[in-house]
């Protein structure tokens, strides 16, 4: 039969060394562990400033304005942004009630023009970037400004609401005369045809 040492002090080494494996080993697990989580943050990181930089490249900007100066009697439209703008909706309340098109707009006024208008479709149109839409055009300066002034004395706001290719909305709201910048929507309102402006 083998002798066995009966001495306790005899099996402490090996008792040490291998709480020291144990505990190189939890070290390492941890490590690892932590080198992983900061793979994971740089990951995110990336995709969230890829998306930023794609974001930047597909962002579009109407303007709306209007213009009696140099021939041009206009309503106008203009993309200034680097990525198309998608219509969703345009609607043009008066007093808070929508109206249907320019004809309707121009026989609640009481408006006549001395020469026949022009009008152009906006709602679900694309507009590329740099492209101009000339809204509503007037022959004569008389007409325009008779047109915005009416605009003005029946509290007229056109809204419009546009999406770019990443599905993101903002809505601008048009006076004649007044700068208006366009707020981020969560989305676009879904508006019966009966309350949308078809020009």
């Amino acid at each position: 039969m083998p002798e066995t040492s009966s001495n306790p002090n005899e099996s402490a080494p090996a008792i040490k060394k291998m709480r020291r494996e144990i505990r190189y080993d939890a070290v390492a697990a941890v490590i690892a562990a932590l080198v992983g989580m900061l793979a994971l943050l740089v990951a995110g990181y990336t995709a969230y400033i890829q998306r930023q930089q794609v974001r930047a490249q597909v962002w579009p900007r109407l303007v709306l304005g209007h213009s009696n100066v140099e021939g041009r009697y206009e309503f106008t439209v203009l993309n200034q942004g680097v990525g198309p703008a998608i219509v969703q909706s345009v609607q043009v309340l008066v007093s808070g009630k929508p109206v249907s098109g320019w004809h309707a707009l121009e026989k609640l006024f009481g408006f006549t023009p001395r020469s026949p208008g022009v009008f152009s479709t906006l709602n679900k149109m694309v507009l590329t970037p740099g492209e101009r839409l000339h809204w509503i055009r007037f022959q004569n300066l008389a007409d325009i400004d008779a047109f915005t002034a009416d605009w003005a004395r029946f509290h007229v706001e056109a809204q419009v609401c546009y999406s770019s290719t990443l599905g993101e909305s903002w809505l601008v709201v048009f006076h004649p005369g007044e700068l208006a910048n366009p707020r981020e929507v969560s989305s676009c309102p879904k508006l019966p045809v009966s309350a949308q402006f078809w020009d």
